[in-house]
């Protein structure tokens, strides 16, 4: 399939539209015709890219997860693909939604784990406040993480859905 390509003439980013751009260096009074639009105020701006025509495929993938938090996700050690939540590939690309518990909790808490894949779902719990500017592995309650997500769970349930 052949690139699209959209051109734009917008106000150059770099000298707001003058010509002129006036950096760091320059002082008194002083400007420079601009870079970026060579002092014409114009900057042209293009764009080339594929129309989408739906999703390709993939191939070697086994398993899919929400979001990775930072945790080196693969086996070995004792570990298996399942070891750290997700779902099999073959059911994501069917559009099922993520399975209960399909977090990584044998490594993260819900407030690690939700600060990168769903912000809106990490918990703001106070005990969580205590430990602010320090690793999430550093909480003193990190070692018994299943009572947060134990708690998590109780509050998603007890929480209506807002869709």
């Amino acid at each position: 399939m052949k690139d699209k390509i959209i051109k734009l003439k917008v106000v150059c980013p770099a000298c707001k539209g003058t010509g002129i751009y006036v950096g760091m260096a320059e002082k008194d009074g002083a400007g420079v015709i601009c870079y970026k639009c060579e002092g014409t105020g114009c900057y042209e701006y293009e764009y080339k890219y594929k129309e989408f025509a739906g999703r390709k495929k993939i191939k070697g993938i086994k398993r899919v997860f929400a979001g990775n938090p930072g945790i080196g996700i693969g086996e070995g050690n004792g570990y298996k693909l399942k070891d750290f939540g997700g779902m099999p590939f073959k059911e994501w690309e069917e559009g099922k939604p993520f399975p209960e518990k399909s977090e990584m909790r044998k490594f993260t808490c819900p407030a690690w784990f939700y600060q990168t894949v769903d912000y809106k779902k990490k918990p703001d719990w106070k005990e969580c406040w205590e430990t602010l500017g320090s690793t999430f592995s550093h909480c003193p309650y990190f070692k018994h993480k299943e009572k947060c997500w134990e708690r998590w769970d109780k509050e998603q349930k007890d929480t209506p859905d807002e869709t």
